[in-house]
């Protein structure tokens, strides 16, 4: 009893109270029950059955099972007192330490929602934290992602060898050193094979810039028949003599001709739309269109370039009607559409796309739209290219 009235609730802990209450039961049973007196009978037997009658309930109570009849003694009342007593010290003490140890649990409860609190708010913290650290790294993603959508783009402008033109070089370079005991390639071998292959496109591309017979040239026979209304046409006429070099009979004639990248050389077409029609030098099968406009490095102003295109083509009357001169009706099928990319070279050629395309001498050149301006569009040269027919006349190009 001692030992739990000299526990106090500092030093008193959730165990501790299990082992308190522990020895406070074993304590109790041993204090409550040492050698406890009982009431012994002495000599009992188990009396002989009863008779009894109607009239049973009328007699007095019978003093056949009396204590003096059994020879019970009597209970010793100041043994039960301080059993009482002891009992009621016991009872004390457990629940002084049921009390100690609610007030330990609670301040346990305390300490493990204080805890938990913090670890909230850590964790709160800790989570926004990366949050931050992550919107960051995304954002140096983008900036990434732009920077190599750029290096793309640039790459694209520089324009490298496709895979045809590699794949041509390659077999060049294949035939040439074919004739070798080995199979080994020297690098000075390549090296001044390309620098020859490099020189033969140097004068090829020297001859008109892109090394591709034109049939539609105005030297050699080519001429605009048709175009959309040209930009001040009849208003100003000192216009058109200044950017055409004072050449003012045909002026059309200047998109069939070289401009050798002279800023102004064209032929400017009325508004944001039109169109111009070719007659060819010769009925050809045509596989590439070729537009042409000034380099953007020495442009005033490019957005006066021509956009969204599409050339039809198609030959004016049959072979025989073509020998003897006599016209016939024409139709016109499309040839290739495209688009007309500022970003690229400034001499840009478009295959046909048309397929089973026959022979045609008249070409149709439709622009939808231009680069931004709304008051004309520049028409620097039209290319067409192709080849002439074995026999011609075998086929012509219908719709």
């Amino acid at each position: 009893m001692e030992m739990v009235t000299s526990i106090t609730g500092s030093q008193l802990s959730v165990s501790g109270c299990v082992r308190v209450m522990e020895y406070l039961t074993i304590h109790s049973f041993s204090v409550l029950f040492p050698q406890r007196p009982c009431l012994r009978r002495e000599g009992w037997r188990r009396p002989p059955p009863a008779t009894t009658t109607k009239d049973d309930h009328l007699r007095k109570p019978s003093k056949r099972y009396s204590p003096k009849r059994y020879n019970l003694k009597p209970v010793d009342r100041a043994a039960l007192a301080d059993y009482d007593a002891r009992v009621a010290d016991v009872e004390a003490s457990l629940s002084r330490a049921f009390r100690m140890l609610q007030v330990q649990i609670e301040a346990v409860d305390r300490k493990i929602d204080g805890q938990v609190g913090t670890a909230r708010v850590e964790l709160a913290a800790l989570l926004e934290e990366k949050r931050l650290e992550l919107e960051g790294h995304l954002k140096r993603l983008d900036a990434r992602t732009d920077e190599l959508d750029d290096a793309l783009a640039g790459l694209k402008r520089m324009e490298f060898l496709r895979k045809d033109e590699f794949e041509k070089f390659w077999n060049e370079v294949k035939e040439t050193l074919g004739s070798g005991s080995g199979t080994e390639v020297d690098l000075d071998q390549i090296r001044a094979l390309a620098r020859e292959i490099a020189m033969r496109e140097i004068e090829k591309h020297a001859a008109d810039g892109i090394g591709r017979v034109d049939y539609a040239v105005a030297s050699a026979g080519g001429k605009v028949v048709r175009h959309s209304e040209a930009y001040d046409s009849g208003k100003r006429g000192g216009f058109l003599s200044t950017i055409l070099g004072g050449d003012s009979a045909n002026p059309q004639q200047k998109m069939l001709q070289p401009s050798f990248g002279e800023p102004g050389q064209c032929f400017p077409l009325q508004g944001s739309s039109g169109f111009v029609e070719i007659k060819l030098r010769k009925g050809i099968i045509p596989d590439a269109i070729t537009l042409e406009h000034v380099s953007k490095d020495v442009a005033y102003d490019m957005s006066t370039a021509p956009k969204d295109c599409r050339v039809s083509g198609w030959y004016q009357g049959t072979p025989n009607e073509a020998h003897s001169g006599h016209a016939a009706s024409a139709k016109m099928p499309v040839l290739t559409e495209f688009t007309y990319d500022l970003d690229k070279k400034n001499i840009q050629t478009f295959d046909v796309t048309a397929p089973d395309v026959g022979i045609i001498n008249m070409v149709r050149l439709d622009f939808t739209s231009n680069h931004g301006s709304s008051a004309l569009t520049c028409i620097y040269r039209i290319r067409v290219h192709g080849h002439e027919p074995v026999s011609p006349g075998i086929t012509i190009s219908q719709s």
